[in-house]
């Protein structure tokens, strides 16, 4: 029998990129088990849930100001040193359709510390709702995919080498989950210093996070202290500025909480 040849599309030469350059990085994980059952009572309360998402990257940005090792990267020009950028600049990886598949195309959003969760909402969904081709880093990025595979990775080399360049164009952390199909991954690779990521939540708030980092950046105890630090912040300031969003309040109940909008 015989099968058929097919072409990479964009989208697909967009992950093998990154791929490329995430190989090379001794990237270590650190999970810690949380319970995040006064967050998930602050978020029932409300008849317009914000998203595990939003809720997990405003907390992310605020924790990454105190711990300034979280905005910190390993960049090669003009000689090999570590940068440290002022503020968090979050990669989130969308899964959208494009030209009949499923394509995983990433997109920043700055300083989420500084952003309520509600513009951090609306940011996420009108990223993931909007024409794909209407969304200038989407665009940009297809765009880019286009170029010859020798072109495109010498850009790629000294975009996340120049220290300006790499905050602008691939941000200071990345978020990449699919918890809401019942699953989670447990390396998953990025070019970045670190990437967070979390398994399905319980209907009692417990749930894994971890933090995958570049071990040339930190080392081990300080992202465990780093998560337990989030647990406290998730549960705290988070779910503190849950309550205090607009909208009528309703108790509701779920009888599956595991789901990431």
């Amino acid at each position: 029998m015989r099968g058929r040849a097919l072409k990479i599309s964009a989208s697909r030469r967009l992950v093998g990129d990154l791929m490329r350059f995430s190989i090379g990085i001794p990237r270590v994980t650190v999970q810690r088990k949380m319970d995040l059952g006064l967050l998930l009572a602050a978020r029932n309360t409300r008849t317009r849930r914000p998203s595990w998402t939003v809720l997990f990257l405003k907390g992310y940005g605020v924790l990454a100001q105190e711990i300034p090792e979280l905005r910190r990267a390993y960049v090669k020009l003009p000689w090999p040193h570590f940068y440290e950028y002022s503020k968090s600049v979050a990669s989130v990886a969308y899964e959208r359709e494009h030209q009949g598949e499923r394509a995983v195309l990433l997109a920043t959003i700055r300083h989420p510390e500084s952003r309520s969760i509600s513009s951090i909402q609306q940011i996420v969904e009108e990223t993931r709702s909007e024409p794909i081709l209407t969304i200038k880093q989407f665009r940009r990025a297809l765009r880019f995919a286009k170029l010859p595979g020798p072109v495109r990775w010498l850009l790629m080399w000294l975009g996340l080498n120049l220290a300006r360049q790499r905050e602008r164009f691939f941000g200071t952390f990345q978020l990449s989950v699919y918890s809401g199909l019942g699953a989670e991954s447990l390396n998953p690779l990025t070019p970045l210093t670190t990437l967070l990521n979390w398994g399905p939540i319980e209907e009692d708030g417990t749930i894994s996070v971890r933090i995958l980092y570049d071990h040339r950046v930190m080392d081990g105890a300080t992202v465990a202290r780093a998560l337990a630090r989030f647990e406290a912040i998730l549960n705290d300031d988070v779910a503190s500025e849950v309550k205090q969003l607009p909208g009528e309040e309703t108790i509701m109940t779920t009888s599956k909480t595991g789901t990431m909008e």
